[in-house]
């Protein structure tokens, strides 16, 4: 087949080369279409390893193409099971159905809908990659004879070079989805584009948040193992969902500690920054005080909080030893903000600040007098995040 061979050629090595789905899957579609195939939708699905995504995929129509993201809770719906998907997983073998003459009551709802769209015949088979995974790729035409044997033929011959155009893509993206979901935005990045010596590190200058659970050591003494990781997932949901909605990095979760940082680019921007913190600040607060009113319809133990924020220099980079590297932040500007929120105990109030910053954002803090902080000489004056009472 000469359409095949000079498709395979494209991908393994225009196509492998490019990073780009949606220009190798357009380009893909647009050859079969060329060669004859009378395709009216394609999907190219990729699985990958991530506690958040299993799955990413292309989808061509005429009309454009797109990439989507499949979640590991949809995995476990009638969107994947009975699917053709979940056919040619199980079954190890290719699978060609008619969208003529369908049952309600017995297909699944995916070929009810290609045939509502105007389908007439489908096809889904398997991509086999060379870490020994395996991934799916169907095809729909609205032809009136559907696909024919030639057709199918030409579909499977190019598999090969989809493989190789793809399998790149599918390994950067989980490498990096790995990288985003363990480390954050910014020390993701970093690493990726090839900080990971040990000890490799920049100073930059950065508003702080330290947040903390109130009293988590007797409530983890006292409830079951099941139940403390509920907590934690549902208040660390909080917490991440507050600082990266308002431009900040969740860098480390220490126990029940979490250290976020909002990076400062240059003076003009400190004041934006300082705000974003005070705002994610507000936003936990709000997250958490949803999160208890859940706790309390299930007679769960009410989550108290305590967030300190300064801002200062710190070292942004790789500590660890030869063969096991972290990524965090260090410096006095990090300890303050910790101490700080250690006050939030005694003085009473969930977010304290330094005046680093409060003085800008002072619609948005009231100052709590001078107070001592471990480890600084002088005494240190406390603001307070006004109105954050839930």
């Amino acid at each position: 087949m000469e359409a095949a061979a000079a498709l395979n050629n494209w991908m393994m090595t225009t196509g492998r080369r490019s990073g780009d789905p949606v220009g190798i899957v357009s380009h893909l579609c647009a050859s079969l279409v060329d060669a004859g195939v009378p395709l009216w939708r394609v999907n190219i699905g990729q699985r990958f390893a991530n506690p958040l995504l299993i799955a990413w995929g292309v989808v061509w129509t005429p009309d454009g193409t797109e990439v989507y993201d499949v979640t590991h809770a949809r995995m476990l719906t009638d969107g994947y099971i009975g699917s053709a998907f979940e056919y040619i997983l199980e079954n190890q073998r290719p699978l060609h159905k008619s969208l003529r003459g369908l049952d309600p009551a017995r297909d699944h709802a995916s070929y009810l809908e290609f045939a509502a769209e105007g389908g007439t015949d489908y096809y889904a088979t398997l991509l086999d990659y060379g870490d020994g995974s395996q991934h799916g790729c169907t095809f729909a035409t609205r032809a009136e004879d559907g696909f024919s044997p030639k057709h199918l033929a030409l579909i499977e011959a190019i598999k090969p070079g989809l493989s190789s155009a793809m399998e790149p893509i599918t390994m950067r993206k989980s490498t990096q989805s790995l990288l985003r979901t363990y480390l954050g935005d910014g020390p993701s990045s970093a690493v990726w584009n090839g900080a990971i010596k040990r000890s490799e590190r920049s100073t930059l200058e950065a508003v702080i948040m330290f947040s903390d659970l109130r009293g988590f050591t007797a409530f983890s003494d006292t409830q079951s193992e099941q139940e403390v990781f509920d907590a934690l997932d549902g208040y660390f949901e909080v917490v991440v969902q507050s600082v990266e909605g308002n431009g900040g990095d969740v860098l480390k979760f220490m126990g029940d500690g979490v250290l976020s940082v909002f990076p400062i680019s240059g003076r003009a921007d400190k004041a934006a920054r300082c705000r974003q913190s005070a705002l994610a600040a507000q936003a936990v607060l709000a997250g958490l005080a949803t999160l208890n009113e859940h706790r309390a319809a299930q007679g769960k133990t009410r989550l108290d909080i305590g967030i300190g924020l300064n801002a200062g220099q710190v070292s942004y980079g790789n500590i660890g030893s030869q063969g096991r590297l972290d990524f965090t932040v260090l410096g006095g500007a990090v300890n303050v903000a910790s101490r700080v929120e250690g006050l939030t105990k005694t003085i009473g109030a969930p977010v304290l600040a330094t005046a680093s910053v409060a003085q800008h954002a002072p619609d948005l803090f009231a100052s709590h007098g001078r107070h001592e902080v471990r480890g600084l000489v002088d005494t240190v004056e406390i603001f307070g995040l006004v109105e954050t009472s839930p």
